[in-house]
């Protein structure tokens, strides 16, 4: 085995709650992640010469800043192998979405490059890898919908509903940062429990994100007011997209073929498990 192609799905936040701020300054929260078959693809091929080469850029992100070269890095260094990987990423998530493309991109560099390399480390040790690398890593490395808590690193495996969803990028990109500095974010949600949010509805499905970024983003307002008109819909994470759930393809399908000059808009179904760990039989 010398060469492995696979999926880097996509996620949506069903819920985000921001409960406190910590001292060092990253918010806590609580949220539902679901995996969607919405993917990057990502191949990964073993070199002898101990590089790690990404032969497709991504505009405007240097080869040192970007996940998948430093997820590579950061494997290297913890098993101590002398093997590099060629690494070549096909790019359909949008950057600045809210779909989790970078993190997912992470993690399937490392849970491939564990397989290509044949180190046998544990999805559990991985994890605790891809979380210096962002907040949303260890749940794909998982490769299951989740209930977390903490900084999103707490992690519950839990079954959701699985509807087809739509999911509008306005073409705007969301500085996270950005959002999480603002004086007015909801940064004192009461906690809920995983049973509670579990039965979903309102008002516990919500985003404590998303007044904040419609304010900022007057782009994502519009989206997010018009897809509400077909199904109840929110902002995913800290955005761009915007999404909303439907019973059967037909009718999600009809919504994305309207959404027009509100943006890109997609129709993915909702799973939990991970199609990455489908692939490898993880």
């Amino acid at each position: 085995m010398t060469t492995l192609t696979l999926p880097a799905p996509a996620k949506l936040n069903r819920l985000l709650h921001i409960t406190g701020r910590r001292e060092d300054g990253y918010h806590t929260l609580q949220t539902l992640f679901q995996i969607v078959d919405l993917c990057d693809q990502l191949s990964l091929t073993a070199r002898e010469d101990g590089e790690i080469q990404l032969v497709n850029r991504v505009p405007g992100v240097a080869d040192d800043d970007n996940l998948i070269v430093q997820a590579a890095r950061l494997l290297q260094r913890a098993s101590g192998t002398r093997q590099g990987a060629t690494l070549a990423l096909d790019k359909s998530l949008p950057m600045g979405g809210g779909l989790g493309g970078g993190s997912s991109d992470a993690a399937t560099t490392l849970v491939g490059l564990n397989a290509l390399w044949q180190l046998g480390f544990s999805l559990e040790e991985l994890a605790a890898l891809g979380l210096s690398l962002g907040a949303d890593v260890p749940v794909f490395v998982h490769g299951h919908s989740a209930w977390a808590e903490g900084v999103g690193e707490q992690l519950t495996s839990v079954s959701l509903d699985t509807p087809w969803f739509v999911i509008v990028h306005p073409g705007v990109s969301v500085s996270t940062a950005a959002v999480f500095q603002d004086p007015q974010l909801t940064r004192d949600s009461r906690p809920i429990t995983m049973a509670r949010a579990l039965q979903g509805g309102a008002p516990e499905w919500r985003n404590d994100c998303e007044a904040v970024v419609k304010r900022r983003y007057p782009a994502i307002a519009e989206a997010l007011d018009w897809l509400s008109q077909h199904a109840p819909s929110r902002l995913t994470g800290t955005g761009a997209c915007v999404f909303a759930a439907f019973d059967d393809a037909q009718t999600a399908y009809a919504v994305a073929e309207a959404a027009g000059h509100h943006g890109h808009a997609w129709v993915a179904r909702g799973l939990n498990t991970s199609p990455l760990h489908d692939a490898l039989g993880c």
